[in-house]
């Protein structure tokens, strides 16, 4: 006599505990994330247009992208540095602070230091419109991921499978 063993098989059953709310998570997960591309998209679109709509120019002397129209955050950014640059040079190198209450350049210094903020604010909207659709991204991946782990039947026993 031979010693055969018998084959086993593996029997797939859906869950026994409830899932539902996970695959509602993986869901919501996904929604959420299409919401954070759409919001940082129009965010996006919203900074550059209005600083389009300012039809400011990148100067010849400045670093990077001259004559370029500011609307985008390495321009912004730019156009930033270059007024800083003209107003030191403007001021023999003193800042606001440094200069005397009554000295005439102060106030193209105050004007320099406002329009460097507001670019730099610009700079940061883009940031987080940028960081909300990578954000947005991971959350759909993640919420595909979950969804579809929740939807997997499992091996919850296996059968031998006699041979009559």
């Amino acid at each position: 006599m031979s010693a055969t063993t018998a084959p086993t098989v593996d029997v797939i059953d859906t869950p026994t505990k409830k899932v539902g709310l996970v695959k509602l998570a993986g869901i919501l997960g996904i929604l959420g994330g299409i919401a954070l591309i759409f919001v940082g998209l129009v965010v996006w679109i919203m900074v550059s247009s209005q600083l389009r709509a300012e039809n400011i120019t990148v100067p010849d002397d400045a670093a990077a992208f001259q004559g370029q129209t500011v609307a985008g955050p390495f321009t912004a950014y730019v156009q930033a540095d270059i007024i800083q640059h003209h107003a030191l040079a403007a001021s023999d190198g003193k800042t606001y602070a440094q200069l005397d209450q009554d000295d005439p350049v102060r106030a193209t210094l105050m004007n320099a230091s406002f329009l460097r903020a507001s670019l730099f604010t610009s700079v940061v909207s883009f940031g987080v419109a940028a960081f909300a659709m990578g954000i947005g991204v991971l959350s759909i991946i993640f919420g595909a991921a979950i969804h579809r782990l929740a939807s997997v039947p499992v091996i919850v026993k296996r059968a031998t499978v006699s041979s009559s």
